[in-house]
């Protein structure tokens, strides 16, 4: 069923606000600024809804903190109302711009994740390889600093192409405007991690370039998770030539710039990287990174969050060929869990 965007009346009525605040609020009613929100929950959302109506909803401030897993990344985390407002516009977005989204993003969706990026890399590894009878080659790139990169007047000339009611775009624009990595008089740039709808919008913003290496390169086996994709082909300088093709449409259509210490191009024989898993022809291994990150999140999770921690990391070790790490693992932490292999 082909789906279409609600009317701006309908995406902020109460009942919608309401729903939204449920969704936020789950697991958050322990925080002092989540609590005194609910404190005078129907005046609060009633205002929140009368001030976006009217036109007059302006996007607050954020608080910002780091966070290093895998690696340090800035986080910039909106007031609850603006949160709401999040949420709220995110339920309305979210299923028509993913039915436009292609089949291999599997970063932010539903029914995807890295699980399923991983089974779609080893279909498509043994497809291109003839059940790994004949070399293949696999280009693997990172884009630098996407979120921090993305470019406010591109972001906001896309949306616009699809969504047409001004009041909901005004209230889109002052989400994207409330936040910048980088700012000039004609351009900002940036997106923060913090939000629910950077999510969304990195997708859409990067949905550009998933059509142009289909359609345009026509890479028939290509797989993107957020800011790294890969593109499989038996013909090595096929890939090469592609290089500079893609670096020049992020550039001149994005404003985005690939990272010049993650590109490679390499034999499936020789392991390629991926999704925190080193993948060969018919086995993968854990990169040396991730399995250090594991064992160190272990051993220091507090009690309330080791259990789910653990049956987290036992899920994901499931999908390689690490039977040694596994028991390792249990051996070493699986005391008093439940957990089955």
């Amino acid at each position: 069923m082909k789906c279409i965007i609600p009317s701006f009346v309908e995406i902020f009525s109460m009942e919608n606000l309401y729903m939204a605040w449920k969704e936020f609020q789950k697991g958050k009613g322990h925080k002092k600024d989540v609590a005194d929100f609910s404190m005078k929950l129907v005046d609060n959302l009633l205002l929140l809804q009368k001030e976006i109506l009217l036109g007059e909803y302006k996007h607050g401030n954020y608080f910002y903190f780091k966070v290093n897993d895998p690696k340090p990344r800035d986080i910039h985390r909106a007031s609850v109302r603006d949160r709401i407002v999040h949420h709220a516009l995110y339920n309305a977005l979210y299923s028509y711009f993913d039915q436009k989204f292609i089949f291999d993003l599997y970063s932010c969706r539903n029914g995807k994740g890295t699980h399923r990026a991983i089974a779609r890399f080893e279909s498509f590894s043994r497809k291109e390889s003839k059940n790994y009878k004949r070399t293949i080659w696999i280009l693997k790139c990172d884009i630098k600093k996407c979120f921090a990169s993305v470019d406010h007047n591109i972001l906001k000339s896309i949306l616009k192409r699809y969504i047409k009611d001004e009041q909901l775009l005004r209230v889109i624009e002052s989400i994207i405007d409330s936040f910048s990595t980088y700012s000039t008089i004609s351009m900002k740039k940036g997106i923060p991690l913090g939000n629910l709808t950077s999510q969304l919008f990195i997708n859409i913003y990067l949905h550009e370039f998933d059509l142009f290496v289909k359609h345009k390169i026509k890479a028939r086996k290509y797989i993107r998770y957020a800011d790294d994709f890969i593109i499989f082909s038996n013909d090595k300088n096929e890939l090469w030539s592609n290089i500079s093709v893609i670096r020049n449409f992020l550039k001149t259509r994005l404003n985005f710039e690939l990272h010049p210490d993650k590109i490679f191009i390499k034999k499936l024989f020789s392991g390629i990287d991926f999704l925190g898993w080193t993948h060969f022809p018919k086995h993968r291994v854990l990169k040396t990174t991730t399995k250090r990150r594991m064992l160190k999140n272990l051993s220091t999770k507090t009690k309330d969050y080791y259990k789910k921690s653990l049956d987290s990391y036992m899920g994901m070790l499931k999908h390689g060929n690490i039977h040694k790490l596994k028991e390792v693992v249990l051996l070493k932490y699986g005391k008093g869990t439940n957990f089955k292999d």
